[in-house]
């Protein structure tokens, strides 16, 4: 369990810092997490990068609901990410999809591009596509995605397990899966030994904090 990375999923500055200092070894910071996630203040990312001794990502998501963005909301997503650029946190964290809810690949690889050398993780929007292995495969050829957040389709990691485990064979060592979905500081250790991921994502990754 040593070598496992423990991401801890906050939405405000105090709650970053209490995630560190319970040992957390990344912070995905968010906004409005009862909505599962959107793009925080920009206030806060930078004073989370000024405070914040762990690796920072960022959600890079313009508002709640669906995964399919006009044309402005995809501007606004990149205005974002060069925000993210300019404060110099780790990574940026975002999906988007096609209306059929397959990935959309084409503004994905733009926002990779528009990313680099931040790291980038495709959240949980895979686990909405109608073929998630094939959109792993997908995101695999893609150069600069460091990391895909997922509980294999399911809306918890244990419910998903097998196709975890697929999806780590799938992506080898080319990128990270990193399982997401209920689990907890008390489950880590059944859940790693199940699925055997370099990296865990969750709300009480490290406790109630």
């Amino acid at each position: 369990m040593t070598n496992l990375k423990k991401e801890a999923c906050v939405e405000s500055l105090e709650e970053a810092l209490r995630a560190e200092a319970f040992g957390a070894d990344r912070i995905e910071l968010c906004a409005n997490l009862a909505l599962d996630g959107i793009t925080p203040d920009r206030n806060v990312i930078q004073q989370a990068k000024e405070q914040v001794q762990i690796p920072i990502r960022v959600m890079i998501r313009p508002r709640a609901g669906d995964f399919v963005y006009s044309e402005d909301e995809f501007l606004r997503m990149k205005k974002d990410i060069e925000f993210c650029h300019q404060v110099g946190v780790e990574g940026v964290v975002f999906g988007i999809l096609n209306t059929d809810n397959t990935l959309d690949l084409d503004r994905i690889s733009t926002l990779v591009a528009h990313s680099k050398p931040l790291k980038v993780v495709i959240h949980k929007a895979i686990d909405e596509t109608p073929d998630i292995l094939k959109a792993t495969e997908d995101l695999v050829k893609i150069d600069g995605i460091s990391t895909i957040l997922t509980s294999g389709g399911k809306t918890t990691a244990k419910e998903g397990i097998s196709t975890l485990k697929e999806m780590l064979a799938i992506a080898d060592k080319k990128l990270e899966i990193m399982p997401a979905g209920r689990i907890t500081s008390s489950n880590l250790g059944e859940m790693h030994k199940c699925i055997g991921a370099r990296a865990y994502h969750g709300r009480k990754i490290v406790g109630v904090f």
